[in-house]
């Protein structure tokens, strides 16, 4: 190869390789420090690989439980193998360097350049700027094994704290928990209208997830301990119960009731917008979840359930039928899309 053409080659080869280890730490900072929900197209490709495999692996599973099982291996899987990944793209591109500095051979720039990665001290160079480089990945190495390390607690916090929501709506909905289990236990002393704490909290709740769902989208993935419980449906009851509150029950609506199904109708819309739009996640042919249309009868019976339960019922059935459908609207699509997107089980739209 004539001289100036090596030379041509050996420059653009190396600022592609820092044009690789900027957006590789540009990425790592941008997933775990950045505080905002910004989508990193980098970490979408690993993932989008891992996601093929584990859905491959699910689709031979003949029941929700197996699939369950296997998918719950797909968010820590994921996690972990993102620092792997970005070391691979810095491994590469410090070879990439160290071959357009004419350190040797592809395969002795390659060796250099997982030595000084993983701080092995195996291959070593007697040039002081290719020394300085090696020096520069060992502590990039170190760097982005160190960002995870650091914020692990914080995603084990944030999943603690949003299942612990979860748990507690079992609790009080019933199994299968139901929209009007959980309103019968709200009007535990014969009035709905001084729940307001426990409103609150799930309005916290809602706006607790969209921050972290969307600052760190790998907690999406992260599937409650016990195979029938979801982030997702439990979501949905909560915005269900306070449709049908709002909709079947006669009386003056709790205002910060109002509030928390703003908060659940934003939260899960941003969410749904954020992994359609920006992360352009597609939901799961695996169609694991049982979204229906609303079904009037069931609307009806579910009336009938409040009425023994203490609860007054608006008597137009059919304009509180309107109202419910309109208010289940504003979520449902959100909704279906996340159970998908994460195989929630048995998201419903029965009340």
């Amino acid at each position: 190869m004539p001289p100036y053409l090596l030379l041509a080659l050996r420059i653009i080869t190396g600022m592609g390789g820092v044009i690789l280890v900027i957006t590789t730490l540009s990425a790592a900072i941008r997933s775990f420090i950045l505080p905002r929900n910004e989508v990193v197209r980098m970490n979408v490709w690993a993932f989008m690989g891992i996601r093929t495999i584990f859905d491959a692996a699910a689709r031979l599973a003949n029941s929700y439980e197996r699939r369950d099982k296997i998918m719950a291996h797909y968010a820590p899987v994921a996690l972990v193998a993102l620092p792997v990944f970005w070391e691979a793209l810095v491994s590469l591109g410090y070879t990439s360097l160290y071959w357009a500095l004419d350190e040797g051979t592809w395969k002795q720039c390659y060796k250099l350049s997982s030595s000084s990665l993983l701080t092995l001290g195996t291959t070593d160079s007697h040039h002081l700027l290719i020394s300085a480089l090696s020096y520069s990945e060992a502590t990039l190495g170190l760097l982005l094994l160190t960002l995870l390390i650091s914020y692990l607690p914080t995603i084990y916090q944030a999943f603690s704290r949003r299942e612990a929501t979860v748990a507690q709506l079992e609790l009080r909905a019933g199994t299968p928990p139901t929209a009007a289990c959980l309103l019968a236990w709200l009007n535990h002393d014969g009035s709905v209208q001084n729940d307001d704490q426990q409103w609150a909290e799930w309005e916290r709740w809602f706006v607790e997830i969209e921050e972290s769902h969307t600052s760190l989208p790998v907690l999406t993935f992260f599937r409650s301990p016990q195979p029938g419980r979801s982030w997702v449906t439990a979501g949905g009851l909560i915005l269900d119960t306070a449709a049908l509150l709002f909709a079947a029950v006669d009386g003056n609506q709790p205002r910060q009731a109002q509030i928390t199904f703003k908060a659940g109708c934003l939260a899960l819309n941003r969410m749904y917008r954020f992994f359609d739009n920006k992360a352009r996640a597609e939901p799961s042919s695996l169609l694991l979840t049982e979204e229906d249309a609303p079904n009037r009868a069931d609307f009806d019976l579910t009336c009938d359930e409040l009425t023994k339960n203490g609860l007054k019922v608006c008597e137009d059935r059919a304009d509180a039928w309107r109202r419910y459908c309109e208010l289940r609207s504003r979520y449902t699509t959100a909704l279906r899309f996340l159970a998908q997107l994460t195989m929630a089980p048995g998201v419903r739209s029965k009340t």
